[in-house]
């Protein structure tokens, strides 16, 4: 039988490690009193696997372990070297690079500039924006657990967006196209703070499936970041998903099979007026939205693609001087 690793890991997007939670490894949480930024554990209403173990911060320098996943610049350049004994500073390393470069789209370099520990970026779009230097990397995109079948397909006539914090990240999560938008349509919004730009507030993610099947689309208003878990999710559930084109939104919504992209809001606008008045398009294009996310975000393929980069740093690759090529 194949051993189980043990990878200390920091909590910095619930739903990814809820998901990355999958994987058969132990997964060590460092946890401070009042739980900070990065120290949460298992907090929140994510149903946590039991492979996803709290530890305190103090007594991460005892643990044995096998791999040190970053998911932060925090978490590279201060949270280390707080928390990591020295050997543990020299176990092999991970870095999950979750969002494309802010400085510039293309000009920006990563923070980690090392031959011996594995970039891992959720989408390839974020490979191509930054500027690794010489440190390997690879892609991982995003997997989400399959909800069950029994999903309204009349659905509400509404539309249904799924943003955290939209009012405080402002125009780079599209909040200026959202407040356009939904002066021409009929459309709730649902995520963390929501309630201060009039949406419904935190949906608890085992209800979510249920909540957002009532909606006849999915509306993704985010300009730049990465491909969100929230559009993979609501393709599972066989929504048609509407959004910018832009960043990995191209490459993952196709016009007419799974939802529509473009950069014209307007034209954006007058699509999700005919699906609410045509429930049986909106139906066509969440089926096609839903074999699509089978397809290419399925949780096998995630577990997968996570136990190989894991076992590849564990055995000890890149420290032997074999970078891994780009892929």
């Amino acid at each position: 039988m194949t051993p189980r690793l043990r990878v200390l890991t920091w909590h910095v997007h619930g739903s990814y490690l809820y998901y990355l939670g999958h994987c058969p490894h132990d997964f060590y949480l460092p946890v401070k009193e009042g739980r900070p930024e990065g120290y949460g554990g298992r907090c929140g209403t994510l149903p946590w696997p039991e492979n996803l173990r709290e530890v305190s911060a103090e007594e991460v320098r005892s643990l044995p372990l096998d791999c040190i996943l970053f998911q932060s610049r925090k978490n590279f350049e201060v949270d280390q070297h707080e928390i990591l004994s020295p050997a543990q500073r020299r176990l092999p390393r991970i870095y999950l690079e979750h969002d494309p470069p802010r400085e510039t789209p293309t000009d920006t370099r990563h923070v980690v500039d090392d031959p011996e520990t594995l970039l891992c970026h959720v989408t390839h779009f974020n490979d191509l924006m930054w500027d690794s230097g010489s440190t390997p990397t690879r892609v991982i995109e995003h997997g989400v657990v399959v909800p069950p079948a029994g999903r309204d397909r009349e659905g509400l006539a509404r539309g249904i967006t799924v943003v955290n914090g939209l009012r405080k990240r402002g125009r780079r999560l599209g909040l200026d196209v959202f407040e356009r938008v939904r002066q021409e349509v009929p459309i709730d919004l649902i995520g963390m703070q929501s309630e201060e730009v009039g949406g419904l507030g935190e949906v608890p993610h085992g209800q979510l499936p249920s909540f957002l099947s009532q909606y006849r689309f999915f509306f993704n208003p985010i300009r730049y970041t990465s491909l969100g878990l929230a559009v993979c999710e609501a393709m599972m559930l066989g929504l048609p998903v509407i959004g910018l084109a832009t960043t990995e939104m191209v490459t993952a919504v196709e016009n007419g099979v799974s939802g529509y992209v473009s950069t014209n809001v307007q034209s954006l606008i007058t699509i999700m007026k005919r699906l609410l008045g045509d429930p049986n398009e909106a139906r066509k294009l969440g089926e096609g939205a839903r074999c699509r996310a089978v397809e290419r975000f399925g949780i096998e393929r995630f577990i997968r693609d996570w136990d190989e980069a894991l076992r590849f740093v564990c055995g000890g690759t890149l420290r032997n001087g074999v970078s891994l090529a780009r892929q």
